[in-house]
């Protein structure tokens, strides 16, 4: 199973970029998805997840400005950034919690993915 993100870029201040994310492989359903980001120097920490229902959560520093969304059908996650900040400048990573299929036994194992990250620049 892999997860391959995509939409990074360099914005000015107030910009707005979408960030893209799909797992593809033997996957027999996706539980929670979710982005996060790391700057350097600093940790890696939670954007903004959504269930598998649909019900979303986000960081304090981000609510209000970005989106979270998820196509069920498309195993894929969606970020929409918008009023983007230069502290929002780091790299961006989507997490997923990956229910795969195991062919020889029928059965399923959970599996936490990660993407290889995509970089979101904002200019000072």
């Amino acid at each position: 199973v892999q997860l391959q993100a995509s939409g990074g870029g360099l914005v000015q201040p107030g910009g707005s970029l979408r960030l893209s994310c799909t797992a593809s492989g033997s996957i027999y359903g996706i539980r929670n998805m979710a982005w996060y980001r790391q700057a350097p120097g600093k940790e890696r920490s939670l954007v903004a997840s959504i269930t598998l229902g649909g019900l979303p959560n986000y960081a304090d520093s981000v609510e209000g400005r970005f989106t979270v969304s998820r196509d069920n059908a498309k195993n894929a996650v969606y970020l929409q950034m918008n009023n983007l900040q230069p502290e929002d400048t780091a790299v961006y990573y989507c997490n997923a919690e990956i229910w795969v299929s195991l062919p020889q036994s029928g059965g399923v194992s959970e599996q936490d993915s990660w993407g290889q990250g995509t970089q979101v620049t904002v200019l000072q």
